[in-house]
């Protein structure tokens, strides 16, 4: 804590003017303040582990049990938020464990759609949250998708100010993206505009430990382990030309086999896939935890995607929009002559291969502007739009314009989607 004194000087100048003469008034204040600066940093500091496959709700594994933190001999319960899908699939595993373990488990089920990513949701949890009395030290499991996860670290970050929860991904999509970072939030329907924002409200809250147990993905259908791949594929085309080798070489075999061919398990390429993923991503936000550093190759993807999402009706997922996101960002890159058509062709072949879609109904010229448009808002007055240069390179780029837009789109419309 500094401290300060603070000394302003100011100088106003008025001229008046007379049949005689011309008169110049110069006028100097001098203001002094004081006060204190506070100068903390906060220390951030968690654990991505990585479970053995298959054993996270196996009793013979503490690794649950023991990110729930330390408790006075004699307290019993555990409290978690549980999606309603990952409940379904694995709610008798999951109360099995901890009954096995002499705990009483606590469930509070959300749903885990976009749709139910609302203030609302928060609400409920703190709602449960308090009927459980919650301790200001103790961890609560977040059990779920990227939706879950993000609803669940939203009531952390509110309730007492901040309480610690354990993040536990269940879907391809959240392994690599949401359970990673330290972000959380939820879309917003402003009651002025009677519009929906996606994840306009929100907070930059860690969690205080994220288990990832890669077996939860063969419980996934395909469509969504290939939305989960949208993400994957995003850090590939910016970051690293290996991980885009092993999307193209491999990526439609994971699919199919839902991460689950012995051969490519046993050659180490599906945890290789999911390691690089995770590491990239960590590096990336790392050093940038709080945004105060907005060109972010990390956002590509995410200009056109939001909008694509929150089209009303539309039956799109998140990875799904970020990648015809990325593909329109790819076209934009060719046009600017950063990338050949050969190079285009690449990464078409290869975001084919992994059933994404390039293409949407929804991506027209309005909504191609109106993204440029919320870019610069939400990216502090530039569009700050990640183009890649080549495979596993990229830059941000503020200038993108109307016409190519259009451009852009035309071109797009020429490829066999």
């Amino acid at each position: 804590v500094f401290a300060f004194t603070k000394t302003q000087f100011t100088e106003k100048s008025e001229v008046t003017k007379t049949p005689n003469a011309t008169v110049t008034t110069t006028t100097k204040v001098v203001t002094t303040s004081r006060g204190w600066r506070n100068i903390f940093s906060l220390p951030i500091s968690y654990d991505v582990n990585m479970v053995a496959h298959g054993t996270l709700f196996d009793p013979m594994n503490s690794q649950l049990l023991d990110a729930t933190g330390v408790h006075p001999e004699g307290y019993n319960s555990r409290f978690a938020v549980v999606d309603v899908e990952v409940d379904r699939l694995y709610g008798d595993k999951i109360r099995g464990y901890f009954e096995a373990m002499g705990i009483e488990l606590k469930v509070c089920l959300v749903n885990g759609g976009e749709a139910d990513k609302r203030p609302q949701a928060v609400n409920y949890i703190l709602d449960q949250l308090c009927a459980y009395k919650l301790r200001r030290r103790e961890p609560f499991l977040a059990i779920g998708g990227g939706c879950v996860l993000d609803i669940a670290g939203m009531a952390a970050c509110l309730y007492r100010r901040g309480v610690p929860f354990v993040r536990v991904p269940t879907t391809l999509l959240a392994i690599v993206d949401a359970s990673v970072g330290v972000k959380n939030g939820v879309d917003y329907c402003c009651g002025v505009t009677d519009e929906t924002y996606k994840n306009r409200v929100g907070s930059f809250y860690a969690p205080s430990a994220c288990l990832l147990d890669p077996a939860f993905i063969a419980s996934q259908d395909k469509r969504n382990i290939s939305n989960g791949f949208g993400e994957i594929l995003k850090l590939a085309l910016v970051r690293s030309a290996d991980l885009f080798d092993l999307l193209e070489a491999h990526g439609k075999t994971l699919v199919e086999s839902r991460f689950e061919d012995a051969t490519l398990k046993q050659a180490g390429v599906s945890s290789r896939i999911i390691d690089l993923s995770i590491q990239i991503m960590l590096e990336e936000l790392g050093p940038n935890l709080w945004e105060s550093k907005l060109d972010r190759c990390v956002d590509y993807g995410h200009t056109f995607s939001k909008l694509l999402e929150m089209v009303p009706g539309a039956d799109i997922m998140h990875g799904e929009a970020v990648n015809v996101d990325g593909f329109f960002c790819v076209i934009i890159s060719h046009l600017r002559g950063y990338i050949d058509m050969e190079t285009v062709n690449r990464v078409f072949a290869c975001m084919k291969s992994l059933s994404l879609p390039t293409t949407s109904s929804d991506l027209n010229l309005e909504l191609a502007c109106q993204s440029c448009k919320d870019a610069i808002e939400h990216r502090h007055g530039e569009q700050r739009i990640p183009l890649i240069t080549e495979i596993g390179e990229s830059i941000c780029v503020s200038d993108i314009t109307e016409e190519e837009l259009q451009r852009a789109l035309e071109l797009m419309d020429q490829f066999e989607h």
